[in-house]
């Protein structure tokens, strides 16, 4: 199956996905945001990576915001940064002035440190997937750097991280088609997202608590009444 240009979603709505199915309905659904420090100081390096030029460094060539596009996952984007390493075993694809054969690295920037739910690595496939649909080329390995420790982290594009995220991309489309935003539900990570305020999880679960208790009492009230006939 392919998607039309007006069914593609964006690719950093597989980030919100897997963080949380709520915060990707009231992002892309309900169309909220807020802002947080960390919202914040993710936006600062953003801009300090696609304020760059394209850069050529022998073996190298780094392009910055290169427009992204799946129609087989339905998914559109921007890379921060694609570098084109030249290509020792005859992979790759050709670049227009160049010789030989060059393979795409992508190369994600966050802020913080790296995380152990695999969001960001989903977000960095997803890239690769794209990047291989437009160049017809396999593209093996890319990178996360992150600001906190100022260094990369290489990701394999394994297959079990492929199907993760061809999966969240199937399951994101059934939630904007669908175009309800899932009931709250309070964990830990909530204290870190930036929609705390907006989504209300604590409250939600309150409020959600105290009507099932409410209806419990409704029943017992209806069988006192019943038995008292």
């Amino acid at each position: 199956m392919n998607y039309a240009d007006e069914d593609l979603l964006m690719i950093s709505a597989l980030q919100h996905l897997a963080f949380c199915e709520r915060r990707c309905a009231l992002t892309h659904l309900e169309q909220q945001w807020a802002e947080n420090r960390h919202t914040v100081l993710g936006e600062i390096l953003h801009e300090r990576v696609h304020g760059g030029e394209k850069e050529s460094r022998g073996d190298r060539i780094s392009v910055r915001s290169l427009r992204l596009v799946s129609y087989r996952l339905g998914l559109t984007g921007q890379a921060d940064v694609v570098e084109f390493k030249r290509s020792i075993d005859g992979r790759g694809v050709s670049l227009p002035n160049r010789e030989g054969r060059w393979l795409p690295y992508p190369v994600e920037y966050k802020k913080g440190k790296p995380k152990e739910d695999g969001v960001y690595e989903v977000q960095l496939c997803a890239q690769a997937l794209c990047l291989e649909e437009q160049l017809s080329v396999e593209i093996p390995e890319g990178a996360l750097f992150y600001g906190a420790e100022k260094r990369r982290h290489p990701v394999s594009f394994s297959p079990e991280l492929r199907k993760k995220t061809g999966d969240l991309a199937e399951r994101l489309h059934d939630l904007i088609r669908a175009g309800k935003t899932p009931p709250a539900v309070y964990s830990s990570k909530c204290k870190s997202c930036s929609l705390m305020e907006v989504c209300q999880p604590k409250w939600k679960g309150v409020m959600k608590r105290e009507r099932y208790e409410e209806l419990l009492f409704e029943e017992e009230d209806k069988r006192i009444v019943t038995s008292d006939k």
